[in-house]
């Protein structure tokens, strides 16, 4: 009996595939839980387009990010800091103040997207990598000045 797979199905088959299992099998098991759905005509067509739509908003989300990476990377945040002797900081400049100087500008952005391997202790311009998009990266330029 053909098949499409609502739900993943450990050992079976993954969302949206169309697959071949036992009669007694769906009828018992996969169909009365809501698991699979029955192969015609009018549910191929929906998965298609379905798996058609959720293809184009993957693509716009994107070109999205693309669009927001170019003007994040054109983009310099400028954030203030009190700071010792040889331009240390006292403290850090962490991911959230990032964040939250990039929210001011206009742009949303998370700060678990913020990828920082350690805080900013110093004065200056240091880049910072953000990831928008699992395929996009961004650059931001952030320039510590004194307090």
């Amino acid at each position: 009996m053909k098949v499409i797979f609502l739900k993943d199905v450990k050992g079976q088959g993954k969302k949206g595939e169309i697959k071949d299992v036992s009669e007694g099998y769906a009828q018992n098991f996969l169909l009365p839980r809501g698991l699979v759905s029955i192969a015609t005509g009018g549910n191929v067509k929906t998965l298609e387009n379905q798996t058609a739509a959720e293809q184009k908003r993957k693509a716009q989300e994107k070109e999205d990010a693309i669009a927001l990476g170019k003007k994040l990377e054109e983009m310099t945040i400028t954030l203030k800091a009190k700071a010792g002797e040889g331009g240390r900081l006292f403290g850090a400049i962490t991911s959230k103040q990032v964040a939250e100087a990039v929210i001011k500008a206009g742009y949303k952005i998370d700060k678990r997207k913020i990828e920082m391997s350690d805080s900013i202790r110093s004065l200056g311009v240091t880049e910072v990598a953000v990831k928008l998009h699992p395929e996009v990266k961004a650059t931001i330029k952030v320039q510590v000045t004194e307090e």
